[in-house]
């Protein structure tokens, strides 16, 4: 798509959030950042305190049900559902009756509930043109990553709109299979509770030798950002990174032959599987509704 298409496109979108919480307001934010205007945005939020503070803080439109819904058909209408997995199935049906009397093809439906699958958003939905989506938190910030996944009823077109909502808060990556979105979610949609229980072990270790948990705190976040930093801006494997800041016999090597010992390579695989098992456990236990 020529990026004039894609202005065009982007200029003509009206997007809908179903849910006004922590990632959907992310989601305005970054719109609104982005060259979105706040007439362009409108937010399904029952909680009237949630709605009246996102339209004091963005501007956008507050829709206080489901049934209160009136799509102009002369957008290009985008759906974001912003809402928890397990109100997915009621809230989808209920969209549903607002589907049907939709201009074909109907508005373009974006996902961000974790293990919610194409075939029963679809289903739920009776509508195809549908994109799964898995953000994480540091999208609050800006700084998110989310997987996307969509079947060939959605185009190009469809495919670069979804782009560039979930853009508006951080990258994104599209996988081939909807199976790898279980993998996206342990990766990068669990991935930061990682990060944070990994940065928390770390000040811990630094207070027990002896720092105030001021000095630890300020050492192991400042020692995370910049390694990240560091790996994100060389061309070379982690692997190889590790290996220039290890020297034998040295301090470094101590610690990672302990970790070692204790097979923390593989724990962290085995976590990491864990959680991908648990997406898909709660994908078929969510679709059997």
């Amino acid at each position: 798509m020529s990026s004039q298409q894609n202005m065009q496109n982007k200029s003509n979108a009206h997007i809908t959030f179903v849910g006004g919480g922590n990632m959907g307001r992310a989601l305005i934010s970054g719109l609104l950042n982005n060259g979105f205007e706040p007439n362009q945005i409108s937010v399904v939020e029952a909680n009237a305190t949630t709605a009246l503070k996102l339209y004091k803080d963005f501007g956008v439109q507050g829709i206080g049900a489901l049934e209160q819904i009136a799509f102009d058909f002369s957008k290009n209408n985008v759906v974001v559902m912003a809402i928890k997995p397990q109100d997915f199935n009621v809230v989808a049906k209920g969209l549903a009756s607002k589907l049907k009397h939709a201009t074909a093809p109907g508005p373009l439906i974006l996902s961000i509930a974790a293990s919610i699958r194409l075939k029963d958003m679809s289903r739920w939905l009776d509508h195809t043109r549908c994109v799964r989506a898995m953000p994480n938190t540091p999208a609050l910030i800006g700084k998110g990553i989310t997987g996307l996944f969509a079947d060939a009823a959605v185009d190009t077109s469809d495919r670069t709109l979804a782009e560039t909502i979930c853009n508006a808060v951080g990258q994104t990556v599209w996988v081939s299979d909807e199976k790898l979105m279980d993998a996206v979610t342990a990766v990068s949609g669990s991935g930061p509770a990682y990060v944070f229980a990994f940065i928390k072990a770390m000040q811990s270790a630094g207070e027990k030798l002896g720092l105030d948990a001021k000095t630890a705190r300020k050492l192991a976040y400042a020692t995370l950002e910049g390694a990240t930093q560091l790996a994100h801006n060389s061309d070379e494997h982690a692997g190889v990174l590790c290996e220039r800041v290890t020297s034998k016999g040295g301090t470094t090597a101590a610690a990672l032959d302990m970790m070692q010992q204790h097979g923390w390579h593989e724990i962290l695989e085995k976590a990491i599987d864990a959680a991908s098992q648990r997406g898909k456990t709660m994908g078929d236990e969510l679709g059997k509704n």
